[in-house]
């Protein structure tokens, strides 16, 4: 384990030189995740009604209670991807 008086030290002793790039700035629009198609789930509607995607959508994501989301995608007419 590092000893924690010498990280504070060279902490201290950082500066940046102007021949340095400039610092990534990442926008959380700009991030691209692969999708994990082994979590999936395809889902198909058995009606012969319309489906209101929207509100299908809305719907299963609050049944799900999930911690960390889900991405629902219309696939085509009523296939969808969970």
């Amino acid at each position: 384990m590092a000893n924690l008086n010498m990280v504070g030290v060279d902490l201290a002793n950082l500066n940046i030189m102007d021949e340095e790039k400039d610092p990534l700035v990442v926008v959380g629009d700009d991030i691209v995740v692969e999708p994990e198609y082994g979590l999936c789930l395809v889902e198909r509607v058995l009606t012969n009604s319309i489906v209101n995607f929207p509100s299908l959508k809305n719907t299963m994501a609050d049944l799900w209670h999930l911690l960390r989301g889900v991405s629902i995608t219309k696939i085509k007419d009523k296939h969808i991807l969970f």
